[in-house]
């Protein structure tokens, strides 16, 4: 998995050289929405989509195609849940807490003396600094120990830049399972049970550009 972010990165950094020369810097803050569900293999287990922010920061460097790094913290989380019966079904929700590091490539398609629209995409890793399982009714077999501390995504999307602010519209998709085999016994699992569940983020941002 790192080895083809490594040549994914190196493909990036080739694109932007070309532009490099012609380039522009700019550094700003961001704040903003996302729509969160971890999917699940089994039929059994039903998720809904959580709601929940981000907040950091993004430098851009070039102009017509930028490199465009960015550090922010983000939470996110679901519900899962195995029937409706609170006597016999378990409910857990989850709630994580991640550190992510996007390094994207932005490609501009129109641009005037105000505006600005692009499209971007690139791998994003994403490091949990904490996270929280609650048995909402009967416990459930996931542990917080089953979450998986890092992780990689693929971010796509599009944005407008207005003046000093900037609005992005993405969606980030996981690449690898956020929770695999459950193996901590739990309330009568003795089992590996096979959640294998993959983070998925719709991500709405307002940025301020200070530089």
């Amino acid at each position: 998995m790192k080895s083809k972010f490594s040549i994914l990165l190196m493909f990036f950094a080739a694109l932007f050289s070309s532009e490099q020369s012609s380039g522009q810097f700019a550094f700003g803050l961001k704040l903003g929405y996302n729509a969160s569900s971890l999917s699940t293999n089994l039929d059994t287990i039903k998720s809904d989509m959580g709601s929940g922010f981000h907040a950091g920061a993004f430098v851009r460097i070039g102009r017509r195609v930028h490199l465009q790094p960015e550090l922010y913290y983000t939470l996110s989380g679901t519900t899962f849940q195995v029937g409706t019966n609170p006597l016999t079904d378990w409910k857990q929700k989850i709630t994580v807490g991640t550190l992510d590091v996007p390094v994207l490539i932005g490609f501009t398609v129109i641009e005037t003396k105000i505006f600005k629209w692009h499209i971007v995409v690139g791998p994003e890793a994403s490091f949990v600094v904490n996270s929280k399982v609650e048995n909402v009714s009967l416990a459930g077999p996931i542990q917080k120990s089953d979450l998986r501390t890092t992780n990689w995504f693929l971010q796509a999307g599009t944005g407008i830049d207005v003046l000093f602010l900037t609005l992005d519209i993405r969606y980030q998709a996981g690449l690898n399972s956020m929770i695999g085999d459950v193996t901590t016994p739990a309330n009568g699992y003795t089992t590996p049970y096979p959640v294998n569940s993959r983070s998925n983020l719709l991500v709405v941002s307002l940025g301020f550009k200070i530089i």
